[in-house]
């Protein structure tokens, strides 16, 4: 391309040369003519003149297209650079999340071998349902002695008593419950005798999931948890114990508390369980726990897994049922009632991300909230009105900033804009809940520096600090008697004695009364808080 353009450059010099042979030429047919072309001639050079004139312009031209051409190329090429310099670097922080996150795994693998390895109950075997003890039992079932005696005494109630008095170590007994399930006969066994308080047979299934009753709510998570727990360890025993624990008969009977239970799910509401319906769960973890998922429709499985979406077992629990192959449809019905956050969720736990980008969701999720939000809000909204759209605004964006943090999405969707919003929200919150707070009665104060008396010797004092005793709060005025208030011309105005000064007393029953400050000032009391 620049040989091209220096031959051209290299032509258009050598034009001027060109026209003066041409001129020599022109002369001499002049000279041998016998007419003049001395005019002729001049229109001839004014005509190459322009053509080299025009020619020069429209190179020039192309020579400042080619280099703008060439700076975009190069601009395009630095561009190109950058962005595959930016990949790469994505992908080595990927290739080492990753790896970090396989370590992770792999170690938390060996340490649950090991924790296995070292049961308390080492090397049982399970005969006919029952665990056979071969070893002593370890010193963590030994911090809880109460728990392997109820597990060993088929006692449902109790432990379904002991797991409520120590619902604040939770965790750790969801560690040790496996273990001291070898204790029992039958583990499962005992696990569906502590199904039989879950729907109370004197009374009907309470509505919203019985969450007015709290009792009931407590036996229902305690019983989803034991379910959990023998779930951990049927997962540790070979084919033949499993089968021994899971008979015939075991599953029978769970086949007949699920089917009790199937018809009762027929009354919950999707929109109104909001993903978390703890029956809905505990029937689903019946069937997977004792292994009688075929003897129920999956369809009928598949509209129950959106009322348990937004409980933290979802993912495994439709693993256990064997569900993986139709999440796509699940994800689908969530995103159709709003409830993107789930779908986000469950997408990230298949591996459905590609199919259903989050990022796209969760954008579009906060997108529909405002505009439904702005829709149903008229101009003449009441502040009470106004107070709950502002609520479910701010709720729903600390949802999808979770969901962006849990799911390591900030590089693709930053959040610092709404952190700002969510600040805004809060904010206007604050200031309209201390604005609507009733003004709090202060005490008068007396000007002045008073001294305070510490009486240490008060028997009725039970806080441990000396009482502190103010003095009179107003003291006698004394008039002095000044030495320019004395002479012959004030002697002649003299006025009669003033009185003695007056002293401000209460009496004790005023002194007594609760509603008076030590100002005399009534103090009318505000009225009690209503209760609901």
């Amino acid at each position: 391309m620049m040989e091209d353009t220096r031959s051209v450059a290299s032509l258009m010099d050598s034009t001027s040369s060109k026209i003066q042979q041409l001129q020599k030429a022109f002369a001499e047919l002049e000279s041998q003519s016998a007419v003049t072309l001395n005019l002729k001639w001049k229109e001839l050079e004014e005509h190459f003149h322009g053509l080299e004139r025009s020619l020069k312009r429209r190179f020039h031209e192309l020579e400042d297209q080619e280099k703008e051409y060439e700076t975009k190329t190069r601009k395009a090429q630095e561009l190109l650079e950058k962005k595959k310099a930016a990949v790469e670097a994505k992908e080595k922080a990927s290739l080492e999340r990753l790896q970090k996150k396989r370590d992770s795994a792999v170690f938390a693998i060996n340490s649950a071998l090991d924790k296995y390895n070292n049961a308390p109950i080492a090397d049982g075997s399970i005969t006919d349902g029952t665990v056979q003890e071969d070893a002593e039992i370890s010193p963590q079932v030994k911090a809880y002695p109460e728990l392997l005696k109820l597990c060993k005494d088929m006692d449902s109630t109790g432990l379904h008593k002991f797991v409520s008095d120590n619902r604040k170590n939770l965790a750790s007994l969801k560690e040790e419950i496996p273990l001291a399930f070898k204790a029992a006969a039958n583990p499962a066994t005992l696990v569906l005798d502590s199904l039989e308080g879950f729907y109370p047979i004197e009374s009907s299934p309470p509505p919203s999931d019985g969450k007015k009753d709290a009792n009931l709510l407590g036996t229902r998570r305690t019983c989803v948890m034991l379910m959990e727990c023998l779930s951990i360890l049927l997962s540790r025993l070979d084919r033949s114990s499993l089968a021994g624990v899971l008979s015939e008969n075991v599953k029978r009977r769970a086949k007949a508390i699920a089917g009790g239970w199937n018809p009762l799910l027929e009354g919950l509401d999707m929109d109104a369980c909001n993903g978390n319906s703890l029956e809905a769960h505990a029937f689903l973890q019946l069937l997977a726990s004792f292994a009688v998922v075929k003897d129920f429709k999956e369809d009928e499985l598949l509209k129950l897994i959106p009322m348990v979406s937004r409980r933290r077992q979802a993912a495994e629990l439709c693993r256990s049922l064997g569900l993986s192959e139709k999440m796509p449809g699940v994800i689908e019905v969530l995103l159709n009632s709003g409830r993107h956050i789930d779908a986000v969720n469950l997408a990230f736990a298949f591996g459905l991300t590609e199919q259903f980008p989050p990022v796209e969701l969760l954008k579009s999720y906060l997108t529909e909230a405002k505009r439904s939000s702005s829709q149903g809000r008229p101009d003449n909204t009441s502040p009470a009105v106004q107070d709950e759209f502002n609520e479910r605004e701010l709720t729903g964006l600390k949802a999808v900033v979770k969901c962006v943090e849990v799911h390591n999405l900030e590089e693709h969707y930053p959040v610092e804009p709404l952190e700002k919003r969510i600040l805004e929200l809060e904010k206007a919150k604050a200031e309209k809940k201390k604005a609507t707070e009733p003004a709090k009665p202060q005490t008068k104060r007396p000007r002045g520096a008073q001294p305070r008396v510490t009486d240490n010797n008060n028997n009725n004092n039970k806080t441990g600090y000396g009482r502190v005793i103010i003095p009179e709060r107003y003291p006698r005025y004394v008039y002095d008697n000044r030495p320019f208030l004395t002479g012959p011309i004030m002697a002649a105005q003299a006025h009669p004695p003033l009185p003695p000064p007056q002293t401000y007393t209460f009496s004790p029953a005023a002194a007594a009364h609760g509603n008076f400050y030590g100002n005399c000032y009534q103090y009318q009391a505000p009225p009690p808080p209503y209760f609901h």
